[in-house]
């Protein structure tokens, strides 16, 4: 068994249980109930609880038995699901349908497949060293914009001053024949920023295919990009 996080459990039964009763309730006023919505929901509740972590079915039990103190979790995970779903509900994300009712996972081929990895990298102002903001970054797949493993991986990606001109991208797992082929991917990473000279950085990621598409985000599948560096006209990197 895997380390679990039993608060992830309990905070997802929570969150389609209101969902539901949401739906049912059938007001014209009512939220959205689509999947999105109940993650970014679940989302919201778990960066505000501690986490409670499991490694073995006596850890299980033991969570369980501890009655008192989960029956007083659940009255807080509850209360924040009302709080997130009207926060979320207020500023939803842009790039999804929210159809209605929708409570499943947005589709993804079967296996074997391709699962590419996470491309981090970090763009800076080539005078000054500064990260940049207020910027988009593309990545190309052979010369076309790359697709995304699903709506919350924009491409292009928006910089902003927060995130200290780090920018990500996870591209869709493509279909392979069989389990152990080894491709290599051509990508191509395209800043076009006012005030600042065009850059293209090319590289490849050879990836074997496998037999699941993996949904999960991992530091350990992850293709790092070296600094970048753009210059305004008439600068470069030799001056």
């Amino acid at each position: 068994m895997d380390i679990h996080n039993t608060i992830e459990d309990r905070v997802l039964n929570v969150v389609h249980e209101i969902f539901d009763s949401i739906e049912k309730a059938g007001r014209p006023d009512k939220p959205c109930t689509c999947y999105q919505c109940r993650l970014d929901t679940a989302c919201y509740v778990l960066n505000r609880l501690p986490p409670r972590y499991v490694i073995s079915s006596r850890g299980v039990a033991r969570s369980e038995s501890e009655t008192l103190e989960k029956q007083q979790e659940d009255a807080d995970i509850v209360s924040l699901v009302y709080e997130g779903l009207n926060k979320i509900a207020k500023s939803m994300r842009p790039h999804f349908s929210h159809t209605p009712g929708d409570k499943t996972s947005p589709s993804i081929i079967k296996g074997p497949v391709y699962n590419i990895p996470t491309i981090i990298g970090r763009v800076f102002n080539g005078i000054n060293f500064e990260p940049i903001s207020n910027i988009d970054v593309m990545l190309l797949e052979d010369g076309s914009l790359a697709t995304m493993i699903d709506p919350n991986w924009q491409n292009p990606y928006r910089l902003i001053p927060n995130t200290a001109g780090t920018f990500t991208f996870w591209p869709k797992p493509q279909k392979a024949y069989k389990v152990g082929e080894q491709k290599n991917f051509n990508f191509a990473i395209v800043i076009k920023a006012e005030g600042f000279e065009s850059l293209q950085h090319f590289f490849s990621i050879s990836v074997v295919s496998e037999e699941l598409v993996q949904t999960s985000y991992s530091m350990q599948r992850t293709y790092k990009i070296p600094d970048l560096y753009v210059f305004p006209p008439g600068n470069d990197e030799d001056e």
